[in-house]
């Protein structure tokens, strides 16, 4: 039984979202809360599997709320915010903070929307109850210091990036991911090869969210507009609500934002950024699958492995969810599992596969968790 505590000062989402959870097989709910103060007074007696919290609320906003929490004692938090401009930036940073996922309210016909969203909200709440919610360690390197760390894939890996858009990194994520690519990119030197990426967010959300990695990192980072050039040293996130993929316009990669239907139940899609760098860009490129719910991504990341491009999803223990690489895995889509720690670097030599396979004495200073697919791998 999932015990879920809901904490919102609007007594609408308290009544709907209780009788809602209530309603579902295996979904308890122990409590609601107006606010922070009221919540902390019941769990002194019993304590959630999941907490469901608004940001903007009387006594204690929900972001030091959450904050608090994680310092003390880390509990899946899902966020139940407005979508607003404002709200998306306060959202990141609860995110940031350690929230595993984002439930988004509209201003009106909020209980509508709380009834035609069960089953979205239902999966949210299961797959934050297992999740490992915690505060992401930054490994020693600091800052833009990955390019200057020890070759791991060979002598010729360790010659200077040329500034060509020829190899690309694709990069796709869900739940925990927020919190997965702020290490990844804050790792990460101005000379970074081209990435692009696709995280599972609503709309409006993913400007937010780039405009805050972009303050931290020494990439730039910005959300994705069409024919926006793949650059070094650039990271291209994909609007929430739309579709991005790559293609490529001569010498050139560049990115297509577009509509279209929900792929693999999701619009931004993983699937469809994958599938469009196995068209474009094939060998040239390195797929990475990080933590997230789900499958979306698992089939895209497979035809890249088909087109010769170098594929890695994300270990276990490194995962908030180990939900979409454990799809690509088992579906023999990927080359190498790696813990998040040692993803900067290999982002930063931009192996290809043969190099990455042939060099195997060469990752002996990788974490014990790093594991090489044998070839024809299928779980």
């Amino acid at each position: 039984m999932i015990k879920v505590l809901i904490v919102d000062d609007s007594a609408v989402v308290r009544q709907v979202l209780s009788g809602l959870l209530n309603s579902v097989p295996g979904i308890e709910v122990i409590g609601a809360a107006p606010d922070p103060i009221f919540a902390m007074k019941k769990m002194e007696t019993e304590w959630p599997d999941v907490i469901v919290l608004d940001i903007e609320m009387p006594r204690m906003d929900g972001v030091t709320f959450l904050k608090k929490l994680m310092s003390e004692r880390p509990t899946p938090v899902v966020i139940c915010s407005t979508l607003t401009e404002k709200g998306a930036e306060i959202t990141m940073q609860a995110m940031s903070a350690g929230a595993v996922d984002i439930i988004t309210k509209p201003k009106i016909n909020l209980r509508n929307f709380l009834q035609e969203s069960r089953s979205l909200i239902t999966d949210v709440i299961k797959a934050a109850a297992g999740s490992r919610p915690r505060t992401i360690k930054s490994n020693t390197a600091t800052p833009g210091t990955a390019a200057n760390t020890n070759s791991l894939f060979g002598a010729s890996a360790s010659r200077p990036m040329l500034q060509t858009t020829d190899r690309v990194i694709v990069i796709g994520t869900s739940t925990g991911g927020t919190q997965a690519l702020e290490y990844l990119f804050t790792q990460l030197p101005r000379t970074a090869p081209p990435i692009v990426v696709v995280q599972h967010m609503p709309e409006h959300f993913t400007a937010a969210f780039a405009k805050r990695l972009d303050g931290i990192c020494q990439v730039t980072v910005k959300e994705a507009a069409q024919n926006d050039r793949v650059l070094p040293g650039v990271v291209l996130i994909a609007p929430g609500g739309k579709h991005m993929l790559l293609h490529r316009s001569g010498a050139q990669y560049q990115v297509d934002v577009k509509d279209g239907p929900l792929v693999s139940r999701h619009r931004p899609s993983v699937d469809v950024l994958f599938r469009s760098s196995a068209q474009s860009a094939g060998a040239n490129a390195i797929g990475i699958i990080l933590t997230g719910m789900g499958d979306d991504g698992a089939h895209g990341m497979k035809e890249m492995h088909d087109a010769g491009a170098l594929t890695i999803a994300q270990d276990e223990t490194s995962c908030i969810v180990y939900g979409m690489p454990k799809e690509a895995v088992k579906l023999g889509a990927v080359d190498g599992i790696l813990p998040l720690s040692a993803i900067p670097q290999l982002i930063m030599q931009a192996p290809t596969r043969a190099l990455f396979k042939n060099n195997k004495a060469e990752l002996s200073s990788l974490p014990a968790q790093t594991k090489l697919m044998p070839s024809g791998y299928k779980n």
